[in-house]
């Protein structure tokens, strides 16, 4: 078989960098919609679905494995065919008798696979392209795992709810024929890139030194990351910049599809396609681009502020939702973009901020850990928001969001910038 260290970039970082959104989206969002349109409370969808987020807190813990065991390129491609067959597995598990017990276990599987690909996929990106074309090719990858996003959580959840409708409502037949499509694609990419990915040479087991102790190496890591100047308010920018939309974000699905009656707009699976999968994500990038753009000019110091406001004000879009109810579509799709577009801008900071935190000799790692510790703000706020909604209703539930953003303000207010970070020199 011919082993070529190099291919064309173009051959292969899109379709890694989509198989790698497809899956957090899918266990994050997709399967939020699914247990609603099943039958499953909020508060069992927010309790169980935020646990999800799991394996990405700890994901840190073990990647070093992924550099230590076989190489990067392998580990791709068995965890793609492991999120198949995850995917097929809640295919097949979602007409049977106790299907929320059974699919969750799946989705923990496929969570540690995806959380693990990720290392694997990010890793591959730096062995597999030069310097210069890792800068050149960050927006592609961006780019196409906001496809990733538009297609679980947008046009898959569209042809989910048109299969409801053609069946007279039968949502089982509906969810599993999306999975099943979901799992085939899988299927492909492992293929695909079992043939497409390359073999550069640096794309090997790591070993350290025998003078060196790797257990040792790896506790120092994170000490040296606890160690750093001011990590208290650190710590609580991490976990409490997003406290209000980590409630919000876990509820907006359930709102959207719950009938008027129960304080809900009554949309279709299709519409939630379209508002929050399609038109929301558009939106979301859009803001992540606006707030890309505009930091370099003045730098992070001058954007924070700004960022915070425009991030945590635009919840009040779903205060209007939920206590007016419009029945206009375009009304809905223009709430929902305004927010998801503030929560785009204002994440902007976010992300500057934690790459600002990992400066250093531990850059790689620092980094790894604090997007666990992200991942563990997102996930403890959205495991009582569920049970939250539902003692309070839509209506007041929203008002709490409200009353979540000041966290976010006060750890902004805590942390301190370099003036000059962020900004082109």
């Amino acid at each position: 078989m011919n082993r070529p260290e190099r291919r064309n970039p173009w051959v292969w970082i899109p379709s890694l960098y989509f198989a790698e959104g497809l899956p957090y989206v899918v266990v994050m969002t997709v399967s939020v919609i699914m247990y609603k349109r099943l039958g499953i409370s909020n508060a069992d969808i927010a309790l169980y679905t935020s646990w999800l987020y799991f394996p990405w807190v700890i994901k840190p813990l073990w990647g070093p494995i992924v550099d230590l065991v076989r190489t990067k390129r392998l580990w791709i491609i068995l965890l793609q065919l492991v999120i198949g067959a995850s995917l097929a597995s809640v295919a097949l598990t979602i007409p049977v008798p106790g299907f929320f017990r059974a699919t969750l276990a799946v989705f923990w599987l496929m969570a540690f696979s995806s959380a693990t690909h990720d290392i694997a996929a990010d890793g591959f990106y730096m062995l597999g392209l030069k310097e210069h074309e890792q800068a050149a090719f960050v927006g592609v990858r961006s780019t196409f795992y906001r496809i990733a996003m538009v297609t679980g959580q947008g046009i898959l959840v569209i042809v989910a709810g048109m299969i409801e409708s053609n069946t007279n409502g039968n949502t089982v037949l509906a969810w599993s024929v999306t999975f099943g499509i979901l799992a085939a694609m899988f299927i492909v990419f492992g293929v695909y890139h079992r043939f497409m990915l390359p073999f550069p040479a640096a794309d090997r087991p790591v070993r350290s030194g025998q003078e060196r102790n790797p257990v040792a190496e790896f506790f120092e890591v994170f000490a040296a990351f606890f160690r750093k100047p001011r990590i208290t308010s650190i710590l609580a920018f991490l976990l409490l910049y997003r406290f209000a939309e980590s409630q919000l974000i876990k509820l907006v699905s359930p709102f959207l599809l719950d009938p008027r009656m129960k304080g809900g707009l009554g949309l279709t699976t299709s519409e939630v396609g379209i508002a929050y999968g399609t038109v929301g994500i558009i939106a979301l990038t859009l803001g992540g681009l606006v707030g890309g753009f505009v930091i370099p000019r003045r730098g992070l110091k001058f954007w924070l502020w700004p960022m915070v406001i425009i991030m945590h004000l635009p919840d009040l879009m779903f205060v209007y939702l939920s206590q007016v109810q419009p029945s206009s579509f375009m009304v809905i799709n223009a709430a929902v973009a305004i927010e998801q577009f503030g929560y785009g801008f204002g994440f902007t900071a976010y992300m500057l901020f934690m790459i600002m935190v990992s400066e250093g000799d531990h850059r790689t790692a620092h980094y790894a850990i604090c997007t666990g510790i992200m991942a563990l703000g997102m996930m403890l706020p959205g495991m009582f928001s569920g049970a939250l909604q539902e003692w309070l209703g839509y209506p007041k539930f929203y008002l709490w969001v409200m009353l979540s953003t000041v966290p976010g303000f006060i750890v902004a207010a805590l942390i301190k910038i370099d003036r000059e970070f962020g900004r082109k020199i």
